[in-house]
């Protein structure tokens, strides 16, 4: 029994311990933000959706190319890296949930925190030419023939959204079984956008394009092992031993749902172009 706490205990302390390094991390990413911010706009002004930005569409002889520039580069790399931190943290609350303690109780929202989180960043900054930081407008932003960000703008919807409802069930305000699904079927759904999420007339389109395929596979995976976990964690009619049987699955699932979004994390992290 001692050698169970005392592994209990190391293993909190633990996933504390990477939770605060995370923490300190994502501020740490965020001061750079300023400075990404100032790279992006300090090109002079743009015109039109293809000088600015991502490239995506005719460019103007007398505009720089964003798509595949130093500068494009760099702001890409930190918006993944930022995400990579958000996506960790999440890993992280879901590997302090299988604990099954009730150790920094306040430590359940992490995941529904970095999903709003995540999801504001996307819907403001991720494309610096789109609404609401670049020149393109509100309509031509979530109704124009871009398509990557129009894809960016939908994830940091989707994100805001489930986060808002996994803040709701940590609350005790959605009980019912059905509001688990949001969260593994926008990981289904996201992970399949990725398959064709591409990055316009970018040098590094294939490498891009593989990165992401990658990361849409694990996504995918994860989501069908959260939903998995989900169907096996029904309660178990029957004799004792039944029920521990069904325990054990569902913590299996879990846990493998839990790796995969750590490791979609650790791939944000390693991100160049």
């Amino acid at each position: 029994m001692t050698r169970k706490k005392e592994s209990a205990g190391g293993g909190r302390e633990s996933v504390a311990v990477a939770t605060a390094l995370l923490l300190v991390y994502t501020m740490h990413v965020g001061t750079e933000l300023v400075l990404a911010q100032q790279v992006g706009h300090g090109r002079g002004p743009v015109s039109g959706h293809g000088a600015a930005g991502h490239g995506h569409g005719d460019v103007g002889a007398a505009e720089p190319k964003w798509e595949g520039s130093p500068e494009g580069v760099a702001y890409s790399e930190f918006n993944h890296r930022l995400a990579a931190a958000f996506v960790l943290l999440i890993g992280l609350s879901e590997f302090r949930s299988l604990l099954v303690e009730t150790w920094l109780v306040w430590a359940r929202f992490l995941l529904p925190l970095a999903l709003l989180g995540s999801g504001g960043f996307l819907l403001i900054w991720s494309d610096h030419d789109a609404w609401p930081i670049g020149s393109i407008g509100f309509a031509e932003t979530f109704t124009g023939n871009d398509p990557e960000i129009i894809q960016h703008k939908l994830y940091g919807v989707l994100l805001l959204s489930v986060g808002a409802v996994e803040v709701a069930r940590r609350k005790g305000r959605l009980p019912q079984a059905v509001w688990r699904l949001p969260l593994p079927l926008f990981a289904l759904f996201g992970g399949a956008m990725l398959f064709g999420h591409m990055h316009g007339a970018h040098p590094g389109a294939q490498k891009i394009a593989t990165h992401h395929t990658v990361m849409g596979l694990f996504a995918v995976t994860a989501g069908a092992c959260k939903l998995i976990a989900g169907w096996v964690d029904q309660p178990a009619v029957g004799s004792a031993r039944r029920g521990a049987d069904v325990m054990r699955k569902s913590f299996r699932w879990e846990l493998a749902w839990a790796t995969l979004v750590l490791v979609i994390g650790v791939q944000l992290l390693m991100y160049s172009e």
